[in-house]
């Protein structure tokens, strides 16, 4: 494990971490060298940026914060409470608890929220081999009974990275919570990039593909890309919709690049809000707040991507926990389907006698189409860089010919971890 350097920074095999203090709070930096994340643990446990190449993904609000995460002169960053029209919306990746609500104390009545939302989170760092990584850990909030902790990791090499968030009761009796991750990211104006939005991978478990939850000005409209995929373009409209049939994948695509999140799913358990395992809210400048909505008013075109995890009964100790990957990388249009190595913009398929596909993987390595069975040689599809689109049409030789299965294949530079992508129907 390494130390820290008189720098204040902690540095490993391709990995460092940085605190900065800048002002009332402190930065800290993961850095990866393609991929750096930046939290803020006095601002409750946010990451308020992620970028690649230097690219930012993360909304974050620039009437409150300068371009160096600094606030701005006269923005006080204090615990906040009250009414959604107090609330300073920093920005970033934040964890709350769900449902939300203001009907009781089976609803979390944030943001704003003085523990969860806006209040210190205690920092722990590591750097190990080439793996970084940061824990935030809140107070108590009283009104819920939890603790939330939120636990990053960055590993060398990837363009993407695991952040795990767990809810703690730390009451004296039984609660009912779920994780809920809110991703905030920047809209641009309808029409001006047609394949942007997010994308939601869908189960067909026979539960309801979407449902309406917030109409601030009205619902954000959802169309059906292909098999097994939603798309919801960028819109300017203010209100919410959940995805109950969600797979566990969704991303966001925009002319910066496209922001993958992968997690698990319950295909049993129930999730708060008419079940819904996603939601995305959309927002866009108004000129006067909603009283609808607790005097909100947006002034700035957001998407946000949450990911939620189950609805769990929590005895006092008890803790539920929801774990993401997730990877960023260049946009090469709308997204298919999101896998532990990466992202299809196009899966494989055989077209006019050619095999062809967009991959954009989050580590480097090699692209292979094998047969499944039978005979049929293995197709090279392309070189793997972490981030960049590997697009490939290529002759498939006797791989078509023989009409068999086969299996789109991703492997390490050393041709270990082979991991299957994909399937191709040789014959049809």
């Amino acid at each position: 494990m390494a130390e820290r350097t008189a720098g204040q920074a902690l540095r490993g095999d391709g990995v460092r971490v940085v605190r900065t203090p800048v002002g009332p709070y402190e930065l800290v930096r993961l850095d990866a060298g393609a991929v750096q994340l930046t939290a803020v643990p006095a601002l409750g446990g946010r990451l308020l940026s992620l970028t690649l190449h230097g690219r930012e993904f993360l909304y974050r609000n620039a009437r409150l914060l300068d371009g160096g995460l600094r606030p701005r002169p006269g923005v006080r960053p204090v615990p906040q409470d009250g009414p959604m029209s107090a609330w300073l919306n920093w920005g970033g990746d934040k964890t709350w608890p769900a449902p939300q609500g203001w009907d009781g104390p089976g609803q979390w009545s944030g943001p704003p929220d003085s523990v969860l939302d806006s209040g210190p989170y205690e920092l722990r760092l590591t750097v190990q081999g080439g793996t970084a990584q940061a824990v935030m850990t809140s107070g108590v909030e009283p009104r819920t009974g939890l603790r939330i902790e939120r636990r990053v990791t960055l590993t060398a090499g990837r363009t993407a990275f695991t952040l795990e968030n767990t809810l703690t009761n730390e009451s004296d009796r039984p609660r009912r919570w779920a994780v809920w991750n809110v991703t905030q990211l920047a809209g641009t104006a309808p029409g001006s990039y047609p394949a942007g939005g997010v994308y939601v991978g869908t189960a067909d478990s026979g539960r309801p593909e979407t449902v309406g939850l917030i109409a601030g000005t009205g619902r954000p409209h959802v169309h059906r890309t292909g098999i097994g995929t939603l798309h919801v373009p960028h819109q300017d409209v203010v209100g919410k919709v959940g995805f109950p049939d969600a797979a566990g994948w969704l991303a966001h695509v925009a002319p910066q690049g496209t922001l993958t999140q992968r997690f698990e799913v319950s295909p049993t358990a129930r999730y708060p809000d008419a079940d819904s395992r996603v939601e995305v809210w959309l927002e866009h400048p108004l000129h006067a707040p909603l009283d609808h909505l607790g005097g909100l008013r947006p002034r700035d075109r957001i998407v946000e991507c949450e990911a939620l995890g189950p609805l769990q009964e929590l005895a006092p100790g008890q803790s539920t926990r929801l774990t993401m990957e997730i990877g960023v990388g260049a946009t090469a249009g709308p997204v298919e389907t999101v896998t532990s190595w990466g992202f299809w913009s196009r899966l494989p398929r055989l077209e006019n006698g050619r095999l062809a596909g967009v991959f954009v993987p989050f580590r480097d390595g090699s692209l292979t189409a094998l047969p499944s069975r039978g005979d049929g040689e293995p197709v090279q599809c392309g070189t793997l860089v972490a981030g960049e689109a590997c697009a490939f049409d290529v002759q498939p030789g006797r791989l078509a010919a023989t009409g068999a299965d086969a299996l789109v294949v991703a492997s390490a530079p050393d041709g270990s971890d082979a991991t299957t992508l994909g399937f191709l129907r040789g014959s049809r």
